[in-house]
């Protein structure tokens, strides 16, 4: 029998969450002990909500979401975001996500949290949606540009809301390195001309310049398409098609794709 357990934040437990998560996803070097306490730990916004299975104190899977502030349908709420999913192979087929997704989202509601929001590739979208009743708001769109600026838009309804002590956190992520072009904070890709594109706001001044200013900026995300000439990348050649997934935890409804603004840095792709 599993025990679950909320998520503990010691630095064994954390240490403990580091090695199974690098364990299920060798190929990601993120998943640091430093890493999880700057995701898990000191996000202003809230401590991580999750849970971990153990048998006999063996952790055998583990499911966190963060907190998040939002203006869902023009009210502004706060939910999580959907995060890490791990499963050690000796456990798999025992519908550990599930058990621990669903006692997160009781937890988080007994909690004050009003929804819960995610990206979920072409693999996990299926189980998101007929097990754990997420609705799919819109399919994320993904454009090559040399731009760093988008498409002046109308103020959206349901859109993340960044403070400075949040923008400040975002971009103190310890496995990546940001810099910062003109007016934009850019992050590295597995493709070395090509960077992807954060934020577009010429406030953020702490972070270091990017020296290249001939890049390709690589834009995620859904009404937030760059401004000049672009390339829409088709789905079909995406690694892996990506949709924004959302749960409500309260009564209201969950927002129109037509209404949302969703940017790459709202998740943690990079």
């Amino acid at each position: 029998m599993y025990d679950l357990r909320s998520i503990e934040l010691g630095n064994t437990s954390i240490i403990e969450m580091a090695e199974l998560l690098s364990s299920v996803f060798p190929d990601s070097k993120k998943f640091s002990p430093e890493f999880l306490q700057w995701q898990y730990v000191d996000n202003p916004v809230g401590r991580v909500v999750g849970f971990n299975a153990f048998l006999e104190d063996e952790l055998a899977a583990h499911y966190a979401t963060i907190p998040v502030l939002w203006k869902v349908n023009g009210e502004s709420k706060k939910g999580l975001l959907s995060l890490n999913t791990a499963t050690h192979e000796n456990h798999r087929g025992k519908k550990l996500f599930t058990q621990l997704a669903d006692k997160t989202y009781a937890l988080a509601k007994e909690m004050g949290y009003e929804f819960v929001i995610g990206v979920a590739n072409a693999n996990s979208t299926p189980g998101f949606v007929k097990k754990l009743d997420f609705k799919i708001l819109c399919p994320l769109d993904a454009y090559l540009s040399l731009s760093s600026k988008h498409q002046d838009e109308k103020p959206f309804n349901s859109i993340s809301l960044w403070t400075g002590d949040s923008l400040f956190w975002r971009f103190q992520n310890p496995a990546n390195a940001y810099r910062k072009g003109k007016n934009a904070v850019l992050s590295s890709t597995h493709i070395s001309l090509v960077k992807a594109m954060l934020y577009n706001n010429e406030t953020v001044s702490v972070l270091p310049l990017m020296k290249s200013k001939s890049l390709i900026k690589l834009h995620i995300g859904w009404n937030n398409k760059p401004t000049g000439l672009s390339i829409k990348i088709p789905k079909k050649r995406q690694p892996s098609p990506l949709n924004l997934i959302y749960r409500p935890l309260t009564n209201h409804q969950a927002p129109e794709a037509k209404d949302v603004c969703f940017r790459l840095m709202d998740f943690d792709a990079y």
